[in-house]
């Protein structure tokens, strides 16, 4: 990833504090194994980040195509990664998006990229789904969308109630998915059999 003279002065600063709390944890910073740590999260930061400076819209906006297709259009099973905002420790699952296309139809690849968008930055699972669907209706104007996601949250596996097996699953949808006959058409076609 080329970083821009904006994105090199952060990674100065996030390396410096990194230093600093590696310090603070009590290990010796200048250990072979720690020499290069501070960089090499500071980079991670600025990946796992990366969702703050890209334009969603602008995503799904770049692959419009006009198509009389008035049918559920699903992408499921979307592999996300993102930063828990209360402790800094991932939370990864699946997004599973669908939509009713009013007058045009996106790209297929458009809907995980708007996923990965949102997912990287610091967030909560119920914020995510609801950005994502935010996004959808706003910029392709359907007939409605609907987002399920599945989650394992470390925060809950590593730490605090420590509960390895727990899934969060969160849902949000607008329009025709109004009517449970959709949204049970939509969870069955995501079901795994």
């Amino acid at each position: 990833m080329e970083l821009s003279a904006e994105d090199l002065k952060r990674k100065e600063e996030l390396t410096e504090h990194c230093r600093r709390i590696i310090e603070l944890l009590g290990e010796d910073i200048s250990r072979p194994g720690l020499l290069k740590t501070p960089e090499r999260v500071a980079k991670a930061m600025l990946f796992l980040t990366k969702g703050y400076i890209q334009d969603p819209a602008r995503i799904l906006n770049s692959a419009v195509f006009v198509e009389d297709y008035k049918q559920m259009v699903i992408v499921k099973d979307i592999d996300f990664f993102s930063l828990c905002e209360h402790h800094l420790l991932p939370f990864f699952g699946k997004a599973h998006v669908a939509y009713i296309p009013r007058t045009s139809v996106t790209g297929l690849s458009k809907i995980p990229r708007v996923v990965d968008v949102f997912a990287r930055r610091l967030q909560i699972q119920e914020r995510l789904t609801t950005q994502i669907k935010d996004c959808i209706q706003k910029t392709l104007n359907p007939l409605g969308v609907m987002v399920v996601i599945e989650a394992q949250h470390m925060c809950m596996q590593m730490r605090g109630v420590e509960k390895q097996n727990s899934i969060t699953t969160t849902s949000d949808f607008t329009g025709v998915f109004n009517q449970a006959k959709t949204r049970e058409e939509f969870v069955s076609l995501i079901r795994k059999d």
